[in-house]
């Protein structure tokens, strides 16, 4: 029996880990195929290799990096069906006053530029095919202040209104641009935030799913599934949405403010870290 996305080809930013991995394992079992793109070769060149697919060196702060990676799907495959944007950082948090203008900086190219330069280059393609799917990974910080640092508020709000301004007009060409916004979902970014660990899933569960409304925190299989029904036919009609998937913790949220506390920032690609004065590690 077909997959629900059977043939379609995918890139997937963000893809060697977290949901961007748990989305190309999801995509490759209906069908797909998959270009991961990521700054962590190793880890990403082995899940594009146990899924079969390609994987592709892709700085999502780089608009040329996010270009070539689109054009190396063209190249292998011979279109481009699904562009989730979906890499991304913690960013630089704490205090207003204490935020340093570079790590502002930071945050905002690899958690809203990366998203601009996919949609951007993502859609030259599907307009000369006449049909795609764009989706962009916003968060429930970007539905409701409070649940994310100032940065990552500011940029995943963003990333909501370029979803919604941008989705009436690639329509006209069959494009359809959703978001998904994921919120208690247990990654290495939501371990480093509940543990100050980013290896420590194992406590992160257990912590975010004390105040679950379902019971449980969120697995990134759950984000996965819903990123499928956007990718396919079966959301034929659905565009310009926000998707969120957090088993309704974003409506009762109780964590407003958490983030002003912290000193310190985590930028999850290649496991690179802000300092509080804002200059790049590794």
């Amino acid at each position: 029996m077909p997959g629900r996305i059977e043939g379609a080809v995918a890139v997937i930013t963000g893809g060697a880990g977290g949901i961007g991995e748990g989305t190309a394992r999801r995509f490759v079992a209906e069908g797909a195929r998959c270009v991961v793109a990521d700054i962590q070769d190793d880890a990403g060149a082995r899940v594009a290799d146990e899924i079969g697919g390609l994987y592709v060196h892709c700085d999502v702060a780089s608009e040329a990096d996010v270009a070539a990676c689109v054009e190396a799907a063209v190249r292998r495959y011979g279109r481009l069906d699904c562009m989730f944007n979906n890499a991304g950082i913690l960013g630089a948090v704490g205090p207003i006053t204490e935020i340093d203008a570079t790590a502002w900086q930071r945050s905002i190219d690899v958690l809203l530029s990366s998203v601009f330069y996919g949609v951007k280059h993502a859609a030259r393609v599907m307009k000369r095919q006449g049909s795609g799917v764009i989706l962009n990974t916003t968060s429930t910080a970007g539905v409701r202040p409070g649940l994310g640092p100032h940065v990552y508020t500011a940029a995943k709000h963003a990333v909501v209104g370029l979803t919604q301004s941008v989705a009436p007009e690639l329509g006209r060409y069959g494009i359809r641009v959703n978001a998904i916004a994921p919120g208690g979902t247990v990654t290495g970014m939501t371990a480093y935030v509940t543990t100050g660990d980013a290896a420590n899933l194992e406590e992160a569960q257990t912590k975010v799913g004390r105040t679950a409304p379902l019971g449980r925190p969120g697995a990134v299989a759950d984000v996965a599934n819903a990123v499928l029904y956007l990718a396919s036919d079966d959301a034929a009609y659905v565009s310009g949405a926000v998707l969120v998937v957090d088993g309704a913790a974003e409506v009762i949220g109780d964590r407003a403010g958490r983030f002003t506390d912290m000193d310190a920032s985590l930028v999850r690609e290649a496991g690179r870290r802000l300092s509080p004065g804002g200059a790049i590690s590794s």
